[in-house]
């Protein structure tokens, strides 16, 4: 035991058998053995022990002639052998003297020790702030591989006197470190070639949905028209949105293999094809179009004419009928605003669709004089009575509250009608000439001289 713990005098090169085999692991943050050394030692200190108590009940030559209680032990004579002596000393202290060698192997893992020092989330914050580019993730994805190959070419073994140091653990423990530095990066990767894939195969969906539609009028026949020259536009720059998105799932199957559900993958290698699809789609339905526009273009001319004659019909309506009218009550003038703005609407959808079918045809403009007056009108009138709403229906629910909870809401009432009194002066000067303005402004003098008198 002693010549394989501590070899051999007077021969330093000699190549010792392992006597121990020791696991190094990674506890944490720190490189340990197990057994430790403390432990080891004590195995060997023990193994002696018991080794040289077996001699007491040896009993030495040549007393057999003697009573039991007066034979002498082999381990008597043994105990006062020097050189035996000598052998136990060195043995109770053999591994202590590997130390200092054991504690500069572990202390060659700490190049590694940044693993579990840094912080993963901060570094990525750090990272992303950088705004890198799929060059800036392959560099560190490539140093995350070549940390693991460096743990990889660590032997399985490292023989440091009798000791044995098996590595499997530890390497084990700090390719599981590597791993999850890797696998964080790779997955800021992958949401950034995700969202991207995502929003190129829905604008692509969008775009197919457009073209698809039937041409049923002008309206329609310009969507599908814009749809095809957004197509159009977008041949030239698609590989540019394509080739970074395949760029980024070829670095992704190659340092995050087999963490993509199969949908993605699906989505990622027939998205060109989709793409060639419908720009052979958008062809065929261009042609057919060509067809059909002469059929448009007169139903368009036809659909101008009618509305300059809408147009004026609807102008002298609002002249003679409308809620400028004078002598109307303020309440009715309301009630007439909202209608001639609802019948506004109607015909500027129409002007609009007329609008672009005139570009879609390269038909001159239209103008329409008399409705753009209108327009005016109604947003002028708009500022007015909707004030004019607000202030009756916020004194209507103050005419309902109790007067025992008047005083609770006092202030706030009385903020509120100040802010309508700076509303009104706000409004424009032609708009304080009618009735509506008159009764509006009367209304929120009472109550700003009433309720301080509350």
């Amino acid at each position: 035991m002693k010549e394989r713990i501590c070899g051999r005098r007077n021969s330093p090169k000699q190549n010792l058998k392992p006597f121990f085999e020791v696991d190094v692991h990674l506890d944490g943050d720190t490189c340990i053995l197990k057994p430790s050394l403390d432990e080891v030692q004590h195995a060997i200190n023990r193994a002696a022990s018991h080794v040289l108590k077996s001699t007491k009940r040896v009993q030495n030559w040549n007393q057999n002639d003697l009573p039991d209680d007066e034979r002498e032990p082999f381990y008597d004579w043994i105990a006062k052998d020097k050189e035996i002596v000598k052998v136990i000393l060195l043995l109770t202290g053999s591994i202590q003297g590997t130390k200092n060698n054991v504690n500069k192997f572990l202390q060659g893992f700490s190049k590694f020790d940044w693993l579990w020092k840094r912080k993963v989330d901060e570094s990525l914050k750090r990272f992303n702030q950088s705004n890198p580019q799929l060059e800036n993730f392959e560099e560190k994805l490539k140093e995350f591989v070549s940390y693991d190959d460096t743990v990889n070419m660590i032997d399985g073994k490292h023989q440091i006197g009798a000791l044995s140091l098996k590595t499997e653990n530890v390497k084990l423990g700090l390719k599981r470190w590597i791993e999850l530095w890797k696998d964080a990066y790779s997955k800021v990767l992958h949401h950034k070639a995700k969202i991207q894939l995502d929003n190129l195969t829905e604008e692509i969906k969008q775009i197919k949905l457009k073209i698809e539609k039937p041409v049923q009028d002008i309206d329609s026949l310009g969507n599908v028209m814009h749809a095809l020259e957004d197509i159009r536009k977008k041949e030239s720059e698609i590989e540019l949105q394509f080739r970074p998105i395949t760029e980024m799932y070829n670095l992704l199957e190659t340092y995050l293999p087999g963490e993509m559900e199969q949908d993605e993958v699906d989505t990622k290698s027939i998205i060109e094809k989709r793409w060639h699809q419908l720009v052979e789609a958008s062809e065929g339905i261009r042609n057919d179009l060509q067809g059909q526009q002469a059929y448009f273009k007169k139903s368009l001319i036809v659909g101008i004419d009618h509305l300059k004659s809408d147009v004026k019909i609807f102008r002298a309506n609002f002249e003679e009928n409308g809620p400028t009218v004078s002598g109307l009550e303020p309440r009715e003038a309301l009630n007439r605003l909202k209608m001639f703005s609802e019948d506004y609407q109607v015909r500027k959808r129409r002007y609009d669709s007329y609008f672009a079918g005139e570009g879609l045809f390269g038909l001159p403009h239209q103008q329409y004089p008399s409705l753009e007056d209108t327009r005016k009108e109604i947003q002028l009138l708009d500022k007015l009575y909707s004030l004019y709403s607000k202030v009756k229906d916020t004194i209507a629910k103050w005419n309902e509250i109790a007067w025992v909870d008047i005083r609770e809401q006092l202030d706030q009432m009385i903020e509120q009608i100040e802010v309508f009194g700076r509303d009104c002066q706000k409004l424009p000067g032609p708009l304080k000439s009618s009735d509506g303005y008159k009764e509006l402004k009367t209304d929120i003098d009472n109550m700003t001289e009433v309720l301080p008198l509350v």
